[in-house]
């Protein structure tokens, strides 16, 4: 996607259609889905833009990002109607599909009205003033409409929860009523003033989640769930080591079954090429889904190795090992380290593993595509639907990516899996061969062993301090298989950049810091996992700085808050900037101390930690409190989790997501870990992937919410990194025993 050139009449557009005041992007119709009735199909007209108020007093507002449970479909049109003085309560909210233009120049695309993507929670941060103008137009027009219909001064009209007053007379009306003459109003020039925060009477306030009741009830419509008419069924068998290629193929078992319409070959990527889909397959389609599985039980495959037939996870963390002995790429060097070191009273020395994981979103891997002459749909969930917009038109060969329409459905989990979207080129690819609409599922073995994983590495952190116990010297050394392997164009100088954030704590606040980087060979794919590298950069270098504590015989809290220092504005280049602010992260820190009873004696056997991360803009601190018995059984009965985001637009929302990042967290740090034999996954479904149960989630989840007016910043990564490092350290209060290594699994009980 080239950079936004969108211009505020591109976003603000405004018409009359129908005796409804529209404003903003076409909106298609969701995919039926089988027991809703209610929903239109797939193929339907257009049935209203980005918002649509109706004579009938309804409002209809499109949220841009794809819903995959980080609650964009109640936040983002809350800000629309912030602005608009709507009553939040009518208000029904749709996802839009994706929206594109060609750029200014002709040369490649834009985004048509606002950026549609839901990554890097960076979803309220973009829209919190595109969304709120489209509000304050609509609100301009419909005010403009009823003055005129007054012979009255718009200042003399005032607008409330849906209804218009000329304040000299008491005339009242509504938005319906002036719905369609506010069409014909024209457009002010310039920006439209918003509200000052003093002023808001939505943002701020705690919002249920508009299609609650349709997730609760079964009416939401998934992928998995999307249907267009006429569409067949498809599942792939996937070549089993990376790279790996087809030798020979007998299918003829595998047509015979009934149903099966066709057996198609797809083309995986040759070894290090960029990923179009990440493996060599053989795609069954058929009538039903179940004759599909049907026809891949019956093909008789055989396959060639790839050229990592022999990874092992064992040889992978060896060759990690092996690259720290040695030296690698520099990346930040300031100041004299050497120096550091040998003028330091003390140094410290230690080294943190984090393994492969698997993002396994309860919903695995689907998509529907219909390849037609005339163009070509795609419907299914995805993160970034210009991914899947330009990823199947360069497989399909098609020039006109404006020809390829994507749809997306509600995500059943993301977690950045979803960013990527070779399952789309699959389902593209199928539909082209059969000639017909094709909607392809993946199984959960297809899902986890065929995943990109979170990048494993291996941590190797040191740190020097004067004879006062100031900081004075830090390195941070990864060996790890970066994300960005199989980038395309991209050398692998710059592989480091998706591992360390370069500006990271404690980045600025020690005169001698260096960062080195260890390209590590791996034929894993693998990509972004909720939060990326900040999952396991908080890991290590939390995890250290209670190591530190404990060897100089200082509180881990009070270490923390001297080396973050004072309350002001540092440089951060990374995403998230482009300021870190230390001040902000000691207040989290000290508010989730203040309200979790950091520092308070524990009985034997019992522990609680404290870390804290910035992570893409936002503060977070947790406090977790552990248990462990005799046997080395674990449990985790309190987590208190304090933020600072910013502004916060709705603040049962900012709660759910702190609490999931508790969840997922917890569940990944406890077991979690994908290992590799003979160059496969060995993991397949969740009997050896073992999600946290429910009886091990934290029996309290306290949050604690600054709202300090700042810039918004989003919420979907923040909770997550503090919670494994601590995790660690709770253990070790209560143990005595450091856990470096991730997951803990059984480490306890050794």
């Amino acid at each position: 996607m080239n950079a936004t050139t969108t211009t505020r009449r591109d976003v603000l557009r405004y018409s009359a259609f129908a005796g409804a005041l529209i404003i903003g992007a076409p909106l298609t119709a969701c995919a039926k889905r089988a027991r809703d009735d209610d929903a239109p199909p797939l193929h339907s007209s257009v049935v209203g833009p980005f918002i649509i108020i109706n004579s009938d007093e309804s409002i209809e507002i499109a949220f841009p990002n794809p819903e995959m449970g980080q609650g964009v479909d109640t936040a983002l049109p809350m800000l629309v109607a912030e602005e608009l003085d709507a009553d939040f309560d009518k208000v029904s909210v749709r996802q839009m599909p994706l929206a594109l233009r060609r750029n200014e120049e002709g040369t490649g695309y834009a985004w048509k009205i606002v950026p549609q993507g839901s990554g890097g929670s960076n979803s309220i941060a973009s829209h919190y003033e595109p969304l709120r103008q489209a509000g304050a137009l609509a609100r301009y027009l419909l005010v403009a409409a009823a003055a005129s219909a007054w012979d009255a001064s718009p200042d003399d009209v005032s607008v409330q929860d849906g209804f218009l007053r000329h304040d000299p007379s008491g005339r009242e009306t509504t938005f319906g009523a002036v719905a369609a003459a506010a069409g014909d109003m024209p457009a002010p020039e310039g920006e439209l003033a918003l509200k000052s925060r003093s002023d808001f009477k939505l943002i701020g306030t705690a919002q249920n989640m508009k299609n609650a009741a349709a997730i609760v009830t079964g009416k939401a419509v998934y992928g998995i769930d999307a249907e267009v008419p006429g569409m067949v069924h498809a599942v792939i068998e996937r070549a089993p080591n990376f790279d790996a290629r087809l030798a020979s193929l007998d299918d003829s078992a595998a047509r015979a079954i009934s149903g099966v319409i066709d057996v198609v070959k797809l083309d995986g990527p040759a070894p290090g090429a960029p990923y179009h889909i990440l493996a060599e397959g053989v795609g069954v389609v058929a009538e039903t889904l179940w004759a599909a599985m049907k026809g891949r039980e019956a093909l008789r495959i055989e396959w060639t190795d790839g050229p990592y037939a022999n990874e092992t996870t064992a040889g992978f963390r060896a060759h990690c090992e092996e690259l720290l002995s040695g030296s690698g790429q520099i990346v930040r060097d300031d100041g004299d380290l050497a120096a550091a070191f040998a003028s330091a009273a003390t140094t410290h020395e230690r080294f943190y593993w984090l393994p492969y994981v698997s993002h396994a979103p309860m919903e695995p891997q689907n998509c529907i595509a219909d390849v037609r002459d005339d163009g070509v749909e795609i419907v299914g969930p995805m993160q970034m639907p210009s991914s899947a917009n330009r990823n199947v038109a360069a497989a399909l060969g098609i020039e006109d990516r404006l020809s390829v329409k994507v749809t997306p459905t509600r995500l059943g989990g993301g977690f950045g899996r979803r960013l990527t979207t070779d399952y789309a080129v699959e389902a593209a690819l199928l539909s082209r061969a059969v000639r017909r609409p094709v909607k392809l599922v993946w199984s959960r073995e297809d899902d986890i062993r065929h995943d990109r994983f979170r990048p494993s590495g291996l941590h190797h952190l040191r740190a020097a301090f004067d004879e006062s116990g100031r900081l004075t010297g830090w390195t941070h050394r990864l060996a790890s298989a970066s994300k960005y392997y199989r980038r395309p164009n991209l050398p692998e100088t710059d592989y480091w950049q998706a591992e360390l954030y370069d500006d990271d704590f404690p980045a600025n606040l020690v005169d001698n810091f260096q960062l080195e980087y260890f390209s590590a060979t791996s034929g894993a794919p693998r990509d972004s996992w909720r939060a990326p590298a900040h999952t396991a950069n908080a890991f290590a270098v939390q995890s250290f700085l209670d190591e530190i504590a404990e060897d100089r015989g200082e509180d881990p809290l009070a270490l923390r808050l001297r080396i973050l220092g004072s309350p002001r504005e540092i440089e951060y280049r990374n995403h998230g900037g482009p300021v870190f602010n230390p001040g902000r992260l000691a207040g989290v820190l000290q508010l989730a101390a203040e309200k979790g009873g950091y520092g308070q004696s524990m009985p034997a056997g019992r522990g609680r930690g404290i870390s804290g991360h910035f992570t893409f803009g936002g503060y977070v601190a947790q406090v977790v409190d552990v248990e462990v018995d005799e046997a080395g059984q674990l449990s985790v009965p309190r987590v208190v989790a304090a933020v600072d985001i910013g502004t916060v637009v709705n603040p049962n929302g900012v709660a759910a997501q702190l609490e999931s990042g508790v969840i997922d967290g917890l569940s990944t740090a406890l077991r979690l870990s994908i290992n590799i034999e003979n160059g496969e996954v060995v993991e397949g479904n969740f009997d050896r992937y073992q999600l946290m149960r429910i009886d091990e989630a934290p029996r309290s989840i306290e949050t604690h919410i600054i709202d300090n007016g700042e810039a918004p910043m989003g919420m979907g990564e923040m909770g997550l990194p503090p919670l494994a490092p601590a995790l660690a350290n709770a253990i070790f209060q209560a143990t005595g025993k450091r856990i470096r290594d991730l997951p803990i699994g059984d480490q306890l009980r050794a």
